[in-house]
């Protein structure tokens, strides 16, 4: 079937959830702003604070934007879904929720990674650290970061796009590269060729950086500092990694070899995890784990609880 032809798609992530549609639109709103307000407060706190102008902050800032990206993403067509009888989304609104996805997952991983690298070179080569990580490498690792995220989702989107498709219904709550493809008419073998390559890359990531985190636990333990610098930058960072992957594989691995009329709502609990849950979790807990922000942020909310009396 040709794709021009194609109007809709039918998601039936929703359909369990027809009887409380209401209730559950009232939480994801509720969700989706807090989501808003605690990453965009990380955001401003970093931005006007000079002295959170340091790398593992910047590095922060960066996954904290990509986090609203992601709830963009996800949460209006959510709740437009909700407040509506029917599930439905055009071929090109789904095919730009895909790429969005695909942008923000991909930048998660990339960004968790540049951030345990330099968490490497913080503990493990404290007196290089300067002469290693300086402000314009760190720009350029950022930059770099979001680049290579669209060139990754660009090319998966360019092998998607082509694809002649025999289909309309999708069995989750949103568009993912997976669903459509399973409805195309033609053999996906490059497709699922390229996907294996990009998880087999973000796999290696994760390896890498739990590799050097067993650098870091050993250097960490030569002295109190590292051991509290430790405590304080990298557990955050290992929570946010570990949960992120997860709930990625998990709902890669159910796509393609779980079966699509059992276990509903743990499918769409797991294919939401890593799309809710990070963007929350990531601003929440560096905030409160780290003096420097938390401190700031305080100071920040009794600024203008002063100004307001």
């Amino acid at each position: 079937m040709d794709n021009s032809t194609k109007t809709v798609f039918v998601l039936q992530g929703l359909n369990e959830t027809v009887s409380n549609k209401h209730t559950y639109f009232v939480v994801t709103l509720l969700v989706y702003l807090f989501t808003i307000l605690v990453n965009l407060t990380l955001i401003v706190t970093i931005i006007l604070e000079k002295t959170l102008h340091e790398p593992m902050f910047l590095f922060l800032c960066s996954l904290c934007v990509n986090g609203i990206f992601g709830a963009f993403t996800l949460y209006p067509k959510t709740l437009v879904d909700l407040s509506s009888d029917f599930s439905v989304t055009s071929y090109e609104a789904c095919l730009s929720q895909i790429l969005a996805l695909y942008i923000y997952a991909s930048c998660e991983f990339n960004t968790l990674a540049i951030m345990a690298y330099d968490r490497y070179i913080a503990i493990c080569k404290p007196l290089n650290y300067h002469s290693i990580i300086t402000p314009q490498k760190v720009m350029k690792l950022v930059l770099l970061t979001w680049l290579l995220s669209l060139c990754e989702s660009s090319g998966a989107m360019a092998l998607l796009a082509r694809l002649p498709l025999c289909g309309f219904s999708i069995d989750k709550i949103y568009c993912t590269g997976w669903a459509v493809a399973k409805l195309s008419c033609v053999d996906t073998t490059i497709n699922n060729i390229y996907g294996s390559a990009l998880s087999v890359f973000h796999i290696l990531q994760v390896v890498l950086i739990f590799i050097s985190y067993v650098n870091i636990v050993k250097a960490s333990m030569r002295s109190q500092e590292d051991r509290k610098k430790f405590m304080q930058t990298c557990l955050p960072h290992l929570i946010s990694l570990t949960n992120c992957t997860v709930a990625v594989v998990f709902d890669l691995m159910y796509a393609r070899y779980g079966s699509s009329t059992r276990l509903q709502a743990l499918r769409n609990f797991m294919s939401l995890e890593y799309l809710v849950v990070p963007p929350i979790l990531n601003p929440l807990i560096y905030g409160l784990k780290m003096n420097q922000i938390r401190r700031r942020i305080f100071r920040i909310w009794r600024q203008k609880t002063d100004v307001l009396k």
